[in-house]
């Protein structure tokens, strides 16, 4: 799944950034793996020590994921793959990972004593009850749900978002202006790749390199006799955008670095990076309302890798388990009555907002 396609998601998994962000785990992690074991109950997914995942739960996850997508995208996405792996495979295999997470975070709640309020509580049965109630009898068969199974649902995610404000509560680094400077540049991009019909990056030959070295030497030769950088772009570019506005960090690396080491009005020489050659002109050294924005964004992101290190630590000592052929058996619900898509939306608008609020005042 590319970036811009879960940017459109809107509501989709909502924890995500909180609960991945920052936990520094690889595909493969052994802390995140959940292994195959036997003695499940018949409709049980996954046990994380005391924490069970059962089949209903996953079936909600699952089917407003699939409605979401399909919302966005129509049904026909489903036939995307990718080396081989199709995208509901992907997402099967996401949702379940974040309901392992989620469980897991669960158990971290235990262990540093941290429950819910009865207010709390009361907005997760509040929020289970509107959800409940939106659907019709097809999707509550098709999820196999009861108006309690969403409550313990909501209860597992505002639990899990509760642990995560707890420990990151005194996580408040002073981050400087030169760490959260952001500038802001136009650019000259001369691509060196073209794109196939899977949308995947076939890197030019070598002669088809050297053509687009010559151009955007051209582009020097032009701009050497008094062109204007903005008419250039123009005829020039070919990124989709011409200025951006970024942090250290952020960007490619030899991008940066030239960018960086620019003056306000200065131009750079031909910068490669990995999507071709670049021509760089610095619109502005130092961006205040940015930088500002910036050091938010950097804040944020150290307090996620402070939990993040709690939380791997924590889940490496956990026992997992698997009912392999269960969830292997678990596939998408495909009927036109099961149209059921907001059940995350829910959660933000009855529990999320205000109970964020609360939980960052601990």
């Amino acid at each position: 799944m590319t970036k811009s396609m879960a940017g459109k998601l809107a509501g989709l998994l909502v924890l995500t950034v909180l609960l991945c962000a920052g936990c520094g785990k690889q595909e493969g992690d052994a802390s995140t793996r959940i292994v195959l074991t036997t003695g499940f109950e018949k409709d049980e997914i996954f046990r994380i020590d005391s924490e069970s995942c059962k089949l209903s739960e996953m079936m909600v996850y699952l089917t407003n994921t699939q409605n979401q997508y399909e919302k966005v995208y129509g049904a026909q996405i489903w036939q995307t793959d990718f080396q081989g792996v199709t995208l509901e495979e992907n997402v099967k295999d996401r949702v379940l990972a974040q309901a392992a997470q989620i469980k897991s975070m669960n158990l971290l709640a235990a262990e540093h004593g941290v429950s819910l309020s009865v207010e709390e509580e009361k907005a997760v049965s509040e929020a289970a009850q509107q959800y409940f109630a939106s659907l019709n009898e097809a999707e509550k068969q098709g999820m196999q749900v009861t108006e309690e199974t969403i409550r313990e649902i909501y209860s597992d995610y505002a639990l899990a978002e509760k642990v995560y404000y707890y420990i990151i509560k005194d996580i408040n680094p002073e981050i400087s202006d030169d760490e959260a400077r952001t500038i802001t540049v136009e650019h000259i991009l001369i691509k060196t790749y073209s794109l196939n019909g899977k949308g995947e990056r076939v890197p030019y030959t070598e002669e088809a390199r050297k053509a687009a070295y010559k151009r955007a030497q051209e582009v020097i030769g032009r701009l050497q006799s008094g062109e204007k950088f903005d008419t250039l772009i123009t005829e020039y570019n070919e990124d989709s955008k011409s200025q951006y506005s970024f942090g250290k960090g952020e960007l490619d690396k030899a991008f940066e670095e030239a960018a960086f080491n620019l003056g306000t009005g200065e131009i750079s020489g031909i910068v490669e990076s990995k999507d071709g050659y670049h021509i760089i002109k610095c619109l502005s050294t130092f961006n205040r309302e940015e930088t500002d924005a910036n050091k938010v964004k950097i804040v944020e992101q150290r307090k996620k890798e402070v939990f993040g290190q709690e939380y791997n630590d924590f889940v490496a000592g956990l026992n997992k388990s698997l009912n392999e052929e269960l969830w292997d058996s678990v596939t998408f619900l495909r009927d036109e009555h099961i149209q059921t898509s907001d059940f995350f939306e829910v959660y933000n608008e009855v529990i999320g907002d205000r109970f964020r609020r609360e939980t960052r005042g601990l």
